[in-house]
């Protein structure tokens, strides 16, 4: 995986990609214990595509010039990888990708999304697995609660965090 992360430096550094924020699962990892993943989730800027009506995936040339052209289920495999570039589409994410922490993989600098946004994001996505995430999130400590209670009123997410206490806390 860091090698991964290596791949993904240098395409920032290269000007393929303008920044990126890692999320979902493999994001997760960076703050409670590890459990499996498929793939790896990278949050990237696109720019309006002037006259096109598809978006050019971001990256895709850059990784396709350097041999990286295999695809497994919705992701480019990056050494051995299947890395999902997911378009920032809402106010939440693009928060969450503004606001990313440089983090350390063994000497590898990491750009993730924060314990609190990573806990919105799964909160509002709402899936089973997302919600036990965000079980895994709150039981190890790892968001800080006002940032978190913070973060969730601005994006309207209050509701959803009061049924998930309820449901899932209580």
């Amino acid at each position: 995986m860091k090698d991964t992360f290596a791949v993904l430096n240098e395409m920032v550094r290269d000007g393929a990609i303008e920044g990126y924020a890692i999320a979902g699962a493999v994001g997760a990892m960076f703050y409670v214990e590890p459990f499996s993943t498929q793939d790896i989730d990278v949050l990237v800027t696109i720019s309006e595509p002037e006259g096109k009506v598809i978006a050019e995936l971001p990256g895709w040339k850059y990784l396709n010039s350097r041999g990286y052209s295999e695809i497994r289920g919705e992701g480019i495999v990056v050494e051995n990888w299947p890395v999902q570039f997911l378009p920032v589409t809402n106010a939440l994410e693009r928060e969450a990708y503004l606001n990313a922490q440089d983090l350390d993989l063994g000497g590898v600098a990491v750009r993730v999304v924060q314990a609190e946004h990573l806990v919105a994001v799964m909160l509002r996505v709402g899936r089973l697995k997302d919600l036990a995430r965000v079980q895994m999130f709150v039981s190890q400590d790892a968001v800080n609660s006002e940032v978190l209670e913070d973060v969730l009123e601005r994006h309207g997410l209050k509701d959803k965090w009061k049924e998930f206490r309820k449901r899932f806390l209580s």
